[in-house]
């Protein structure tokens, strides 16, 4: 007996079946992968870090989303769930479901062990290919470190990292400097 292949999905045959569907899944190269739950620290980073930026991008022209929100690197390519997103000026959206964004400046991805390789590796040279995109954040859960990659003029990024509960990162798209003790308020054990 032969294996059968499985047939590639498109794009527009992906967003039909994650518009219904009650999980979320993500999008490369013709394949869905089912994403797996977060953890309460996890949560809880990603929600200080969009209570954050929230407060210092009011008045500015600048929305802040976190992880409901999917993102398209490129119409063939990464369909994604960002932990947080930040979008300056109007919104780019894949159609008009207005449901996939297409120009964050900023993504921050909160890092985990079974996530980590991916973040650093495959999902930051997708993320490379957006045009909008100016910084990448990852944050750590096991320690108190956050690090920032920054797009420069002539087209390299560029590394800031900050290390310890008495640090802070400057960010330039939320044009604010971030205390590390805020961004892991009520986590123990760092």
């Amino acid at each position: 007996m032969s294996a059968s292949a499985i047939p590639l999905l498109t794009p527009e045959e992906y967003l039909a079946i994650e518009r219904a569907a009650e999980f979320k899944s993500e999008y490369y190269n013709g394949h869905m992968y089912a994403m797996s739950g977060g953890t309460y620290p996890h949560a809880l980073i990603i929600g200080n870090l969009t209570g954050l930026f929230c407060q210092s991008l009011r008045g500015t022209a600048c929305s802040v989303t976190p992880t409901e929100a999917r993102l398209r690197v490129a119409p063939n390519g990464l369909y994604t769930y960002p932990d947080v997103m930040i979008v300056c000026g109007a919104p780019q959206f894949a159609d008009d479901q207005r449901d996939t964004l297409l120009n964050p400046i900023l993504i921050a991805e909160v890092l985990s062990k079974s996530t980590e390789a991916q973040d650093r590796g495959f999902k930051f040279a997708q993320y490379r290919l957006l045009e909008s995109l100016q910084e990448y954040m990852l944050v750590s859960q096991s320690e108190a470190r956050v690090e920032i990659y920054r797009r420069q003029s002539a087209g390299e990024w560029v590394l800031s990292e900050s290390v310890g509960l008495a640090g802070s990162c400057s960010e330039q798209s939320a044009k604010a400097s971030l205390a590390l003790s805020e961004i892991y308020a009520n986590i123990s054990g760092l």
